[in-house]
């Protein structure tokens, strides 16, 4: 097992236009970083393999595609033990408009970000999700405005 190389300031570098246009050739990244492009290939390669970079997506306008209405559920289970937890998971990443699930520590035990057409499309899907193993209370929060979208990781050289 090959020891894992730490992140210096041309990776960090690389990391984050890549983050921010994935779509970038190999000869403009090496230009933007200042090395000649078969070097540059091999950093990206690297942090490809380290799991660095987990995969490479396009971000769409949820509009245009007809499901710009977003919503949070909290979700909490009536009772917090593992096979409850398996099977709630199991069943949720079947929910299509499910976008994002977590779990968390405080007063619930998931939080669930959901992608959706309209209030009919909501209420169908919160009826699915109300239904899901183990689920007892549900608390809904609709998106009005959407203030700072994820733009990525920030990065900071140490």
């Amino acid at each position: 097992m090959t020891k894992e190389k730490s992140l210096d300031r041309i990776d960090l570098t690389i990391l984050n236009i890549l983050q921010t246009n994935a779509r970038i050739s190999n000869v403009e990244l090496a230009k933007q970083v200042n090395l000649s492009a078969s070097p540059c290939l091999d950093r990206v390669k690297r942090l490809e393999s380290q799991g660095y970079i987990k995969r490479y997506a396009a971000v769409l306008d949820a509009e245009k595609l007809h499901v710009g209405m977003a919503a949070f559920i909290q979700v909490t289970l009536d009772r917090t033990k593992a096979d409850i937890f398996t099977q709630f998971k199991e069943k949720l990443v079947e929910i299509g408009e499910v976008a994002e699930c977590h779990m968390v520590a405080g007063g619930f035990d998931y939080l669930i970000k959901l992608r959706v057409r309209d209030m009919n499309n909501y209420r169908d899907v919160l009826g699915k999700v109300v239904e899901l193993p183990g689920v007892s209370q549900t608390h809904t929060y609709m998106v009005i405005e959407d203030v700072k979208e994820d733009k990525g990781i920030r990065l900071i050289n140490e």
